[in-house]
């Protein structure tokens, strides 16, 4: 039995950044750029009007009034020269006409019978965008790694760039395994419960960015199991099985995967809850069996699954945010002292200097899912101590903030 942070190393070892692919920019909003992106042309790529108004030199300003010549819209072909003492009225965009070198707001001048009076004395290049100025030819617009946000895909609309290359989202295989469930529609017969956990693992999939695909649930029968996995990893990138990966009569996860040539990276935990958790990799394919347990399953996906789709996705970032707190209550250890132990745990939802003060979401066993909906924190409890006094110190790792490093 290995320990938590050996299993994480071992897990975000083998969780290769997936092979890139070129997405047009709307498919491509969340992912990470898998090369970096530089400027072929600049933006904007001409020196225009930043406002409706009226261009001229700032030395002509001295004569007071000047004729005004012409208009330049947004989206000439082409534009007169300014001749000097005269000005020429121009919109927003519109390219900054030869010899001018300064704009007024149409709001901050007198216009009368085609003559411009100018009201104050301007400084020369007020109101005009040069060419370049928001991004120079050659200029860095994204980094690998960079997560592409609407202001990413934006600047890179700007620059042309209509397609570009990310890490895709890892396809999810999630395959539930027993015989006691039934569909959340269904009514639980006599020793039947409802699956919750195919849902509740879609969903943390689905919200750390991948597609998930919920297969059909797995009987307990050794057939059945292994001919669902063989259908499963042909177009998976990640499969997830949870339940039948214990020590049970009917836990067949673990002997045909390595029936089928899967490499064991480790099998067994030393962490509660959670402690059955297993990873193979068969064919290439990333293989975790996450134990059926409703608590242990979403904690397993939080603490492993996550950031390991998180790395084949490209990003930087990988774990969520690590604070210092302190228990409000006393914690006693009820289990092996050998073990981590993660508790669930409600932090300040305003941050606070210094250590978070947190509380117990409630009994802490592996079966109540509803500690899940109200932890916005887990409290990392180390192997070693036999509990935790009030007002003792804990780690935490805040699992509704975003990833921090």
């Amino acid at each position: 039995m290995i320990g938590y942070l050996e299993a994480l190393r071992l897990v975000l070892e083998r969780a290769e950044p997936l092979p890139p692919v070129e997405l047009p920019l709307l498919e491509a909003l969340g992912l990470a750029a898998a090369e970096e992106i530089r400027a072929l042309e600049p933006v904007p790529p001409f020196t225009n009007s930043a406002m409706d108004g009226f261009a001229f030199r700032a030395a002509d300003a001295s004569l007071g009034r000047l004729p005004v010549a012409g208009m330049i819209a947004a989206g000439a072909a082409s534009v007169p020269a300014l001749a000097p003492g005269t000005a020429l009225r121009i919109m927003t965009g519109a390219p900054l006409p030869p010899g001018a070198d300064t704009i007024l707001p149409i709001e901050k001048v007198t216009v009368e019978d085609g003559w411009l009076t100018l009201d104050l004395q301007p400084r020369a290049g007020a109101n005009i965008r040069l060419a370049g100025e928001d991004i120079p030819v050659g200029g860095r617009v994204v980094g690998a790694g960079d997560v592409l946000r609407p202001a990413e895909v934006g600047v890179l609309a700007a620059i042309g760039r209509i397609r570009v290359p990310v890490r895709p989202r890892p396809r999810v295989a999630v395959i539930t395994t027993g015989n006691e469930l039934v569909d959340a529609g269904q009514c639980p017969g006599p020793g039947q419960i409802r699956d919750a956990n195919v849902h509740s693992l879609c969903a943390q999939a689905l919200a750390a960015g991948a597609l998930p695909v919920a297969w059909p649930r797995v009987e307990d029968r050794r057939e059945i199991v292994a001919a669902t996995l063989d259908r499963a990893l042909e177009g998976a990138d990640v499969v997830l099985t949870n339940g039948g990966i214990s020590v049970g009569d009917f836990d067949y996860i673990k002997a045909v995967l390595e029936e089928r040539g899967a490499e064991r990276v480790f099998w067994k935990v030393a962490q509660k809850p959670g402690s059955p958790l297993g990873l193979w990799l068969l064919e290439g394919t990333l293989v975790f069996g996450i134990p059926g347990n409703p608590v242990a399953a979403m904690l397993m996906f939080e603490v492993f699954v996550r950031p390991a789709l998180r790395r084949m996705m490209g990003y930087r970032h990988l774990h969520r945010p690590v604070r210092g707190g302190v228990l409000d209550a006393p914690w006693r250890r009820t289990g092996d002292p050998g073990r981590t132990e993660f508790l669930r745990v409600i932090a300040p939802a305003a941050p606070e200097p210094g250590p978070l003060r947190v509380s117990l979401t409630g009994p802490q066993g592996s079966g109540i899912l509803s500690s899940m909906m109200r932890a916005n924190a887990l409290a990392v409890i180390p192997e070693g101590p036999e509990g935790v006094p009030a007002g003792g110190e804990v780690s935490l790792q805040l699992i509704d903030e975003r990833e921090d490093h």
